[in-house]
């Protein structure tokens, strides 16, 4: 490209760039970062930051539970209304938090959709941490179910199609040739998805409250903080930032492979597959 068209993108580019950066360099300018340590290890803070840590994990372990199914479903299996399943899976992306808050509540509250059955039982999930993980499972969910959906529909049908013929199952194939050939995939979905998990706030504050010790995740903490103490919620949000571009740094250069090592995995999965198969 001819430099002076470069130099005409960057300067257009330079808006949208100091539009993201601007803010977060902000955030920086208004810290005081030497006293980090003070905020971070008060105990309200290391119950927020612990409950977001626990409940982000169990988030990322149910999605990854329900989630795997679903995408390998969507990826080998055509069917009619193919197209409504797969809008209703993207749709939590771009619900309102606030509005998925109520949804949950309206669904799983003591009068609710699932609700009633669940208080027969002596089961209340409202207000609970099981409130917070199904909150963060229903707005994250989606990032993991499009990326590993993508990975699965990357494996060859044919390779697929030759491990079954060696006499390997549906089962055994999925473990040992597709899962292996789409696990960077699925697991740059799973960081993704957890990273989103960790930053929900307001589907969690509708359907779990905001209560310390019980539901107060880190988001939450940050908001009750604003007000009262606005240094130490800028210490969080910063936190917060570290962790997102840790997790996109970890996404890009670690989980996401090269194209030229492909062929090699492919042929791996194939002799894992082959070897299971054998008598």
């Amino acid at each position: 490209m001819k430099p002076k068209r470069s130099i005409l993108l960057l300067l257009l580019s330079v808006p949208a760039l100091a539009l993201i950066v601007l803010p977060i360099v902000g955030l920086f300018w208004r810290s005081q970062l030497g006293q980090i340590g003070s905020y971070v290890c008060c105990r309200p803070v290391a119950e927020a930051l612990t409950l977001s840590l626990t409940t982000s994990g169990l988030t990322a372990i149910l999605i990854l539970l329900v989630g795997t199914p679903l995408a390998y479903w969507l990826a080998f299996v055509d069917f009619r209304g193919k197209r409504i399943v797969d809008t209703l899976v993207d749709l939590p992306v771009v619900l309102p938090p606030v509005v998925a808050g109520v949804a949950l509540l309206i669904t799983f509250g003591g009068f609710g959709l699932l609700g009633r059955y669940l208080n027969l039982a002596g089961i209340s999930i409202p207000y609970t941490m099981a409130a917070v993980v199904l909150a963060q499972t229903f707005v994250s969910g989606p990032f993991y179910v499009r990326q590993a959906r993508v990975g699965f529909e990357s494996v060859p049908r044919q390779l697929i199609m030759a491990s079954m013929t060696m006499g390997a199952s549906p089962l055994r194939t999925f473990f040992r040739v597709t899962a292996p050939l789409a696990s960077h995939a699925m697991l740059a979905g799973l960081v993704m998805a957890w990273a989103r998990a960790v930053g929900e706030f307001g589907a969690t504050m509708m359907f779990a409250g905001n209560m310390p010790g019980v539901t107060q995740t880190m988001p939450l903490a940050i908001y009750a903080m604003f007000e009262s103490n606005i240094e130490a919620a800028i210490v969080l949000s910063l936190t917060l930032v570290a962790i997102s571009f840790l997790v996109i740094v970890v996404t890009k250069f670690v989980l996401i492979p090269g194209r030229e090592g492909e062929q090699t995995r492919f042929m791996s999965a194939l002799s894992r597959s082959a070897e299971g198969a054998a008598p």
